[in-house]
Protein backbone atom coordinates (compact mmCIF):
# COMPACT_ATOMS: atom_id res chain seq x y z
CA UNK A 1 0.00 0.00 0.00
CA UNK A 2 2.98 2.43 0.79
CA UNK A 3 6.05 3.08 -1.02
CA UNK A 4 8.46 0.47 -0.03
CA UNK A 5 10.75 2.72 1.94
CA UNK A 6 7.65 4.28 3.80
CA UNK A 7 6.28 0.91 4.92
CA UNK A 8 10.01 -0.24 6.04
CA UNK A 9 9.99 2.83 8.43
CA UNK A 10 6.47 2.21 9.78
CA UNK A 11 7.36 -1.77 9.79
CA UNK A 12 10.76 0.35 12.31
CA UNK A 13 8.53 2.47 14.61
CA UNK A 14 6.33 -0.91 15.41
CA UNK A 15 9.18 -2.41 17.09
CA UNK A 16 8.97 -0.03 19.60
CA UNK A 17 7.18 -0.91 22.65
CA UNK A 18 3.68 0.31 22.79
CA UNK A 19 3.42 1.88 18.88
CA UNK A 20 0.90 -0.11 17.09
CA UNK A 21 0.37 -0.01 13.40
CA UNK A 22 -1.73 3.46 13.24
CA UNK A 23 0.15 5.34 15.87
CA UNK A 24 3.71 4.41 13.10
CA UNK A 25 2.09 5.35 10.47
CA UNK A 26 1.22 8.58 12.34
CA UNK A 27 4.74 9.01 13.17
CA UNK A 28 6.16 8.61 10.08
CA UNK A 29 4.03 10.57 8.39
CA UNK A 30 5.01 13.06 10.71
CA UNK A 31 8.88 12.48 9.81
CA UNK A 32 8.46 12.75 6.34
CA UNK A 33 6.91 16.18 7.48
CA UNK A 34 9.74 17.09 9.33
CA UNK A 35 13.10 19.03 8.02
CA UNK A 36 15.77 17.67 6.62
CA UNK A 37 18.22 19.01 9.12
CA UNK A 38 15.72 17.55 11.89
CA UNK A 39 15.60 14.20 10.27
CA UNK A 40 19.51 13.85 10.27
CA UNK A 41 19.62 14.89 13.54
CA UNK A 42 17.02 12.30 14.95
CA UNK A 43 19.43 9.36 12.96
CA UNK A 44 22.41 10.50 13.89
CA UNK A 45 20.81 10.31 17.21
CA UNK A 46 19.75 6.90 17.13
CA UNK A 47 23.22 5.37 16.07
CA UNK A 48 24.89 7.63 18.62
CA UNK A 49 22.94 5.94 21.27
CA UNK A 50 23.23 2.52 20.17
CA UNK A 51 27.25 2.96 19.62
CA UNK A 52 28.19 4.69 22.75
CA UNK A 53 25.94 3.76 25.34
CA UNK A 54 27.10 0.57 27.52
CA UNK A 55 26.96 -0.53 30.93
CA UNK A 56 29.14 0.89 33.84
CA UNK A 57 31.70 -1.51 34.56
CA UNK A 58 30.74 -0.91 38.74
CA UNK A 59 27.39 -0.28 39.00
CA UNK A 60 25.93 -1.52 35.22
CA UNK A 61 24.25 1.13 35.42
CA UNK A 62 23.54 3.24 31.85
CA UNK A 63 26.31 5.30 30.65
CA UNK A 64 28.78 6.62 27.82
CA UNK A 65 31.83 7.06 29.41
CA UNK A 66 34.24 4.80 31.23
CA UNK A 67 32.62 4.73 34.15
CA UNK A 68 28.80 6.64 35.09
CA UNK A 69 28.56 10.23 36.28
CA UNK A 70 27.34 8.63 40.34
CA UNK A 71 30.18 5.85 40.29
CA UNK A 72 32.53 8.76 39.62
CA UNK A 73 30.71 11.35 42.01
CA UNK A 74 32.38 11.27 45.54
CA UNK A 75 30.60 13.68 46.88
CA UNK A 76 27.93 10.74 47.09
CA UNK A 77 27.44 8.60 50.21
CA UNK A 78 29.72 5.83 49.53
CA UNK A 79 28.16 4.06 52.33
CA UNK A 80 24.59 3.25 51.08
CA UNK A 81 24.08 1.14 48.41
CA UNK A 82 20.74 1.05 46.47
CA UNK A 83 19.86 -2.08 44.33
CA UNK A 84 17.64 -1.86 41.33
CA UNK A 85 16.63 -4.40 38.65
CA UNK A 86 17.27 -2.11 35.66
CA UNK A 87 19.27 1.05 34.76
CA UNK A 88 15.50 2.69 34.16
CA UNK A 89 15.08 2.48 37.88
CA UNK A 90 18.24 4.36 38.97
CA UNK A 91 17.16 7.52 36.48
CA UNK A 92 13.91 7.59 38.04
CA UNK A 93 15.24 7.75 41.41
CA UNK A 94 17.75 10.35 40.44
CA UNK A 95 14.82 12.54 39.00
CA UNK A 96 13.36 12.35 42.73
CA UNK A 97 16.70 13.75 44.10
CA UNK A 98 15.97 12.50 46.93
CA UNK A 99 18.71 9.62 47.33
CA UNK A 100 22.82 10.23 47.48
CA UNK A 101 23.78 6.96 47.77
CA UNK A 102 25.48 4.93 45.16
CA UNK A 103 23.46 2.08 43.20
CA UNK A 104 23.79 -1.14 41.55
CA UNK A 105 21.85 -2.43 38.79
CA UNK A 106 20.92 -5.96 38.46
CA UNK A 107 20.17 -7.52 35.09
CA UNK A 108 16.48 -8.44 35.93
CA UNK A 109 15.07 -10.24 39.59
CA UNK A 110 14.94 -13.80 40.46
CA UNK A 111 12.46 -16.14 38.72
CA UNK A 112 12.40 -19.38 38.70
CA UNK A 113 9.16 -20.21 36.84
CA UNK A 114 10.55 -18.20 34.10
CA UNK A 115 13.82 -20.04 34.26
CA UNK A 116 15.84 -16.62 35.59
CA UNK A 117 18.58 -17.94 38.28
CA UNK A 118 20.41 -15.47 40.33
CA UNK A 119 23.26 -16.30 38.11
CA UNK A 120 21.22 -14.88 35.72
CA UNK A 121 20.99 -11.64 36.87
CA UNK A 122 24.89 -11.11 38.09
CA UNK A 123 24.42 -11.25 41.92
CA UNK A 124 27.67 -12.27 41.97
CA UNK A 125 29.00 -8.59 40.84
CA UNK A 126 26.98 -7.33 43.70
CA UNK A 127 27.82 -9.78 46.33
CA UNK A 128 31.61 -9.16 45.36
CA UNK A 129 31.35 -5.40 45.51
CA UNK A 130 29.93 -5.29 48.72
CA UNK A 131 32.15 -7.34 50.32
CA UNK A 132 35.08 -5.14 49.07
CA UNK A 133 33.34 -1.83 49.63
CA UNK A 134 32.79 -0.35 53.02
CA UNK A 135 28.73 0.29 53.22
CA UNK A 136 26.50 0.21 56.23
CA UNK A 137 23.40 -0.05 54.36
CA UNK A 138 22.33 -2.01 51.56
CA UNK A 139 18.32 -0.88 50.29
CA UNK A 140 16.73 -3.46 47.78
CA UNK A 141 14.46 -1.02 45.42
CA UNK A 142 12.62 -3.72 43.56
CA UNK A 143 8.58 -3.75 42.60
CA UNK A 144 6.38 -5.12 44.76
CA UNK A 145 5.61 -9.11 43.26
CA UNK A 146 6.89 -12.55 43.93
CA UNK A 147 9.88 -11.78 41.83
CA UNK A 148 11.05 -9.05 43.99
CA UNK A 149 10.19 -10.62 47.12
CA UNK A 150 12.20 -13.82 46.04
CA UNK A 151 15.35 -11.48 44.71
CA UNK A 152 15.15 -9.61 48.07
CA UNK A 153 14.98 -12.81 50.18
CA UNK A 154 17.98 -14.79 48.40
CA UNK A 155 19.84 -11.24 48.89
CA UNK A 156 19.22 -11.28 52.53
CA UNK A 157 20.01 -14.99 53.12
CA UNK A 158 23.78 -14.31 51.01
CA UNK A 159 24.48 -10.61 52.69
CA UNK A 160 22.94 -11.46 55.87
CA UNK A 161 26.67 -12.54 57.72
CA UNK A 162 27.97 -9.42 56.90
CA UNK A 163 28.08 -6.44 59.38
CA UNK A 164 25.71 -4.41 57.91
CA UNK A 165 21.84 -3.19 57.27
CA UNK A 166 19.57 -4.59 54.89
CA UNK A 167 16.51 -2.64 54.17
CA UNK A 168 13.89 -2.39 51.25
CA UNK A 169 11.49 0.23 50.46
CA UNK A 170 7.86 0.30 51.78
CA UNK A 171 5.31 -0.60 49.31
CA UNK A 172 1.34 -0.60 49.65
CA UNK A 173 -1.38 1.38 48.68
CA UNK A 174 -0.50 4.62 47.08
CA UNK A 175 -1.69 7.93 47.77
CA UNK A 176 -5.20 8.95 45.90
CA UNK A 177 -6.28 5.28 45.24
CA UNK A 178 -9.43 3.99 45.92
CA UNK A 179 -9.22 0.72 48.20
CA UNK A 180 -11.60 -1.60 46.21
CA UNK A 181 -9.44 -1.23 43.18
CA UNK A 182 -6.64 -2.79 45.01
CA UNK A 183 -5.02 -6.44 44.67
CA UNK A 184 -4.69 -8.79 47.76
CA UNK A 185 -1.28 -8.58 47.30
CA UNK A 186 -0.82 -5.01 47.69
CA UNK A 187 -3.01 -4.95 50.92
CA UNK A 188 -1.11 -7.31 52.59
CA UNK A 189 2.00 -5.74 51.69
CA UNK A 190 -0.05 -1.95 53.24
CA UNK A 191 -0.89 -3.98 56.27
CA UNK A 192 2.36 -5.53 57.06
CA UNK A 193 4.70 -2.06 56.31
CA UNK A 194 2.35 -0.47 58.78
CA UNK A 195 3.39 2.73 60.22
CA UNK A 196 2.62 4.97 63.45
CA UNK A 197 0.36 7.69 63.28
CA UNK A 198 2.26 10.69 63.74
Amino acid sequence: MYPNSLEQLIESLKCLPGIGEKTAERLAFSVMDMEEERVHLFSESLEKVKKSIHHCPICNGLTDLDQCSICSDKTRDQEVLCVVEDPKSVFLFEKLGLFHGKYHVLKGLISPLDGVNPEDIELEKLIDRVKKGNYKEIILAFKPSIEGETTSLYIKRILGDLNLSITKIASGIPMGADMEYMDAMTLERALMDRKDVE
